[in-house]
């Protein structure tokens, strides 16, 4: 095992176009050299840090979190032109900041937000003052050889070096350190002599970095190709930014020794400062926004009086009329549980959020969606007017969207007019930040802010991949074409699946030396991280000044303020998601209703006035005219919809379920037409399920039906049920297999009670058959996660 040592200067893929690292290789590599920890420490940004933070932990690696910073050498407000101060260094220096416990991590997140609120001026920058503000809990080093103290050495100025060193020495305290690098750099060697005189005369600690930017020392190359992409240089180039020196990897503890033998404190510091890092984040408690509710009443009260309310005005009953009827009933029973379980989850404010939202876009002529996904599942959303599906009528259950045996945030996605999407984002930021900080100085101007939108992230894709770096390597465009055209247009295909699926590239690879480097270079930088942008949908809420929950980032062109972290980590941080999609669907709609309400006679139209049961609708689908129509006007979906015919609204709601991968690859679909148009013989699982599979002609399409089947076949309660239904969308057998055997549904299907057993010798080809079909619900999980504006049935 290598000499114990803790990398504390590292660039992850979120040193986007800079950084090499993804972080699953990143901690195979450090927990094979035995490392106890390790720092992620991106240029400007903590955007990867949650994602850092829980791998490294489930690794059993310490994880540090830091950044390298941009200090301005004046104010963070100055925008001048100046490439060089006074001393001749570049104003833009680097320095280096670690977390060591929580308070150092709110000031980091605070330091980094302001750099882009504030500071932004060709990179996000701090400044001295906010320094001073928030320095506790950080350690700081003296950095690169762009950073201030360094840059003062090499540009002759070492009396200033020294002053500035001990500035930061007083302000720091013991956090301060001097950092040593040797790359093979004659400027790192000038500079080290100089920090070395520095650590004796003013008792600075030293300690060694690697300025780690790739992973291994064979990706220099490929790393080399990475800058060439994020500059739009080639490789050819003589003039292009490019790293001087070597070896700016993942060095094992031998080689960091060996190359600091003459100092070796400062290697072993490396380690005093991984233990002096204790940094906690908090996880999993959620930070719900405050809704303002009339004084005397709970949101418990306001929640339900706002569903009973809706509830009786859909079903055509009076204000204070009581449930009585069998039908009745059976709504008021479902209503009174769906408001038990959301009580006792602590969500009825989430709820109360999004009513109100969507009766202010309602209130406002601004078209909103009917529901989509789990959410449609929930009665207490359709009293409240969030959706307009009645989950009684088309048997929809409550438990896939909550249950208490998952605890989990509702997940309701709201689509608005694209017209109209941002005038709603601007009522709930007015509603909860007061009044916007659109104008005002620009110090403090963000600080208030508890709404903003979600960052997202673009990656290098396969045929991006094979595009970018065919540029750099300086080949013709008709050439890199033709090759990146060989990748099959399967989404989110890898390189490594399209070399496998298409004999004409491999061969390509295999005769053109060319084609195997372009390829080869382009299989080490796919699926890093490119740039960032605002996420389509995604709007979070902060229950204080965001700046103080989570670092934000603001696009130097839109000027949109958004979280640094993804929706995902946003979610795992306790902030809530709430998703704003935009539908252009909606928007047609609106326009086509103003412009039939322009005709005599039809100016009280309303698209909602038409009948469930046009049958002009159903012509209209049964001859293919779908183009236009959302999520049946693709040529397969049109396909669909003529082979299948509907004539009813139920018979449309499987039709679009249907068309997902998963379905379409197993063969459930062909199965399905089959058994529609006769071709061939309706059957079904069990007799048991034949009432839940009937209306489908025994197929099992919908997630309620996997809920339903195991309730019924195996004694699930519908949360228990909920969790096994999870466990197929993850396509993963060990959870899955833990699922099923919470009440032995396997041995209830082959060797239980007759009444229940599945009989027959193809008995477990026939339920293979069956989960088979349920690769449904990955398809959707993927497309949701890959395009939040796509239906969800």
């Amino acid at each position: 095992m290598p000499k114990p040592f803790v990398h504390l200067h590292l660039h992850t893929q979120y040193s986007l176009l800079d950084g090499a690292i993804k972080h699953n290789p990143l901690f195979e590599r450090v927990k094979a050299l035995g490392m106890p920890a390790v720092a992620q420490t991106d240029h400007g940004n903590l955007f990867g840090t949650i994602e850092f933070y829980e791998k490294a932990r489930a690794n059993g690696v310490k994880p540090i979190i830091g950044c390298e910073v941009y200090f301005a050498g004046g104010s963070r407000f100055e925008r001048e032109k100046r490439e060089r101060e006074e001393g001749g260094f570049d104003a833009i220096n680097h320095l280096l900041l670690l977390a060591m416990n929580e308070q150092g991590y709110q000031n980091l997140m605070y330091l980094v937000s302001k750099a882009y609120l504030e500071g932004f001026y060709y990179k996000p920058r701090i400044d001295w003052s906010l320094l001073e503000d928030r320095h506790e809990g950080l350690i700081c080093t003296s950095g690169c050889l762009s950073a201030p103290v360094p840059r003062a050495i090499m540009h002759g100025e070492p009396k200033r070096a020294w002053a500035v060193a001990e500035k930061f020495q007083r302000l720091f305290g013991d956090r301060y350190y001097l950092e040593v690098q040797r790359h093979g750099i004659a400027a790192q060697d000038t500079v080290n002599d100089e920090l070395f005189k520095m650590s004796s005369d003013l008792g600075v600690p030293l300690v060694a970095t690697n300025d780690a930017h790739y992973l291994e020392e064979d990706d220099h190359h490929h790393h080399d190709a990475l800058l060439c992409i994020g500059t739009a240089a080639n490789l050819s180039d003589d003039k292009r930014f490019r790293f001087d020196g070597r070896g700016f990897f993942v060095k094992d503890g031998d080689e960091m020794h060996e190359l600091f033998g003459d100092h070796p404190e400062a290697v072993e510091n490396t380690l005093e400062i991984a233990e002096r890092c204790e940094l906690e984040i908090p996880m999993g408690r959620y930070h719900m926004p405050e809704y303002q509710v009339p004084a005397g009443q709970s949101l418990e009260d306001a929640m339900a009086g706002q569903a009973w309310e809706g509830l009786r005005k859909k079903l055509g009953m009076e204000v204070d009329q009581p449930f009585e009827t069998p039908d009745e009933k059976a709504y008021a029973e479902r209503m009174h549980h769906e408001l038990s379980v959301i009580n006792l989850m602590g969500f009825p404010g989430y709820f109360l959020i999004v009513a109100d939202f969507i009766n202010y876009a309602k209130s406002h002529d601004i078209p909103v969606g009917p529901g989509r996904g789990s959410s449609a599942g929930s009665l207490v959303a359709y009293g409240m007017n969030i959706t307009d599906v009645d989950p009684i009528e088309y048997d929809i259950i409550f438990e896939r969207f909550l249950n208490p045996e998952r605890v989990s945030m509702p997940d309701i996605d709201v689509d608005f007019c694209m017209r109209g999407r941002e005038q709603v984002i601007r009522y709930v930021a007015e509603k909860y930040d007061g009044k916007r900080p659109e104008e005002g100085p620009a110090e403090g101007r963000f600080d208030a802010m508890r709404v903003a939108q979600i960052v997202t992230f673009g990656t290098l894709q396969a045929r991006a991949a094979i595009r970018d770096v065919g540029r750099v390597l300086g080949m013709s465009f008709g050439d890199v074409d033709r090759v990146a055209k060989l990748i099959p247009e399967v989404l989110g295909i890898t390189l490594d699946d399209a070399i496998e699926q298409s004999p004409e590239l491999r061969a390509r690879m295999e005769s053109d030396g060319q084609v195997s480097q372009l390829i080869e270079t382009a299989r080490k930088l796919e699926g890093l991280t490119r740039h960032a942008s605002k996420h389509a949908a995604g709007v979070v809420i902060g229950t204080k000044p965001l700046i103080e929950m989570v670092p934000l980032y603001r696009d130097a062109k839109s000027g949109d303020v958004m979280s640094q972290y993804n929706m995902n980590c946003v979610e795992r941080i306790g902030l809530i998601k709430f998703d704003f999609l935009g539908l252009r669907t909606l928007t047609l709609l609106a326009d086509a209703e103003r412009m039939i309400r322009r005709k005599p006679g039809c100016e009280e139209f309303d698209v909602n006035s038409i009948a469930m049961d046009d049958e002009a609708t159903y012509d209209l689908l049964c001859r293919g005219d779908t183009e236009g129509v959302f999520q049946v006007e693709s040529s397969g979906m049109t396909e669909l919809v003529v082979n299948l015919k509907p004539r009813s609204f139920r018979e449309v709601i499987p039709l679009v379920a249907l068309y997902r991968p998963g379905p379409l690859q197993s063969g459930m679909v062909d199965e399905f037409v089959n058994r529609k148009s006769g071709a061939t013989r309706v059957s079904y699982l069990h007799p048991s399920i034949q009432d839940l599979t009937e209306e489908t002609l025994g197929v099992i399409v919908y997630q309620d039906q996997v809920l339903q089947i195991a309730q019924r076949m195996a004694g699930y309660s519908l949360g228990e049920a909920d969790l096994l239904r999870r466990a197929m969308g993850k396509k993963k057998p060990e959870e899955m297999a833990k699922q099923l055997c919470v009440h032995h549904l396997s041995n209830r299907l082959f060797e239980g009670e007759p009444s229940s057993r599945i009989p027959g010798g193809d008995a477990h080809h026939r339920v293979g058959e069956s989960r088979q079909a349920l690769a449904l619900h990955r398809a959707r999980r993927r497309v949701r996660d890959r395009d939040p504006a796509a239906g969800r049935q």
